[in-house]
């Protein structure tokens, strides 16, 4: 489990298509914290690291995780959002973050509000979002400010804009959407 708390920032350095799956080599500066089999939420989608050369560390994600995120337009150079599981005697600083992708949305608009930023995002699924809810937006843990259906905008500060890949975002960009735990479970059991 993740809490949306970006802790740092990767770096991909090499793709490798192996059948169906590609393979990822990644740096980062916590590199040397990591092990094999732990998983490390990237952008959102929660990846098994596989192994560790010096700097760099490697995931694997298959089919499904390609087609259902944005990862399949990952690109070398790429820089992505990293946080690793919470522990167990952690602080819960964001929501609870599954790092399972539920649908990939699109950047439509970036306000620059002269000390925050508002983005708005557009998406297709039958998922919904509530002003003042939980949502992850590429891993990142943020509070919905307007709700439409299929469309949100979330308000990002300084410090986020300047410590997770929001700063290199650009409209038309493709980001992972995880919605809140909670409402989907409650959608799920009005809906039935």
């Amino acid at each position: 489990m993740f809490t949306g708390i970006i802790e740092t920032l990767g770096t991909v350095e090499q793709i490798t298509n192996e059948g169906t799956n590609k393979s990822f080599i990644i740096s980062s500066n916590i590199t040397n914290e990591l092990k094999v089999d732990q998983s490390v939420s990237h952008n959102g989608i929660c990846l098994t690291v596989v192994a560790i050369n010096g700097a760099t560390y490697t995931v694997t994600a298959i089919k499904e995780t390609l087609d259902r995120t944005n990862m399949k337009n990952w690109n070398v150079g790429d820089v992505v959002n990293l946080e690793r599981c919470m522990p167990a005697n952690g602080r819960f600083d964001g929501h609870i973050v599954q790092g399972h992708v539920d649908v990939t949305a699109n950047c439509e608009n970036i306000i620059d509000e002269q000390g925050s930023w508002k983005y708005f995002f557009s998406y297709t699924s039958k998922d919904v979002t509530v002003e003042k809810g939980s949502i992850t937006v590429n891993g990142t843990s943020l509070t919905v400010v307007d709700s439409l259906p299929n469309e949100f905008s979330v308000a990002i500060i300084p410090y986020t804009y300047e410590n997770t890949v929001f700063k290199n975002l650009k409209v038309g960009n493709e980001v992972n959407i995880e919605f809140d735990i909670i409402g989907k479970y409650v959608a799920r059991l009005l809906g039935k």
